[in-house]
């Protein structure tokens, strides 16, 4: 699928764990210059026990999709049937997708990446038959990434409290 300014979105796998293992390494260091330590810590993704683990279950255990410009990975995006188990959400009372990763490339903000692979996602649930798509995100701050999934098509549905990191749901029908 191409994209705005020359994305493509294309199927991710285990190959892809590294660039997606780099994207989510420099976004905490993003986040930590810009003074937010909360959302995902200080310490490097690839550092965390079971980080390295948890990324390459994504790309083979999720519906993961990667979005490229000229042909290197700037975005990522993990699609499963429900919330992570390690989640204080319940599952939909209907079938449903579940965005569990997105991230993009801090060195191309502002090219929509993020808004092309959440359209990706909203494709992809079209395509299974599926109308529900979900998502959970940090709700601190100053509510920025809460207003992003608004932008694209979200609603906030519930909020959630885990382990002191404050949570949003938010859910979106596509038709």
């Amino acid at each position: 699928m191409d994209g705005t300014h020359g994305i493509r979105i294309r199927p991710g796998g285990l190959a892809d764990a590294p660039a997606v293992l780099d994207m989510l390494d420099a976004a905490v260091i993003w986040m930590n210059d810009r003074g937010n330590t909360e959302q995902w810590g200080t310490t490097p993704y690839s550092q965390r026990p079971g980080g390295v683990e948890r990324v390459e279950r994504y790309t083979t255990e999720n519906s993961s999709y990667i979005a490229e410009l000229d042909g290197t990975p700037v975005g990522a995006l993990v699609l499963d049937c429900a919330p992570s188990p390690q989640m204080p959400i319940a599952p939909a009372e209907e079938p449903e997708r579940y965005v569990r990763l997105l991230i993009s490339d801090r060195q191309h903000t502002g090219l929509g990446i993020g808004a092309a692979l959440l359209a990706h996602a909203a494709e992809e649930t079209r395509r299974a038959g599926v109308t529900l798509l979900r998502v959970d995100c940090w709700a601190g701050g100053g509510g920025e990434l809460v207003a992003f999934y608004e932008r694209n098509g979200f609603t906030p549905t519930a909020r959630f409290l885990s382990e002191g990191w404050p949570g949003q749901v938010l859910a979106r029908r596509v038709v």
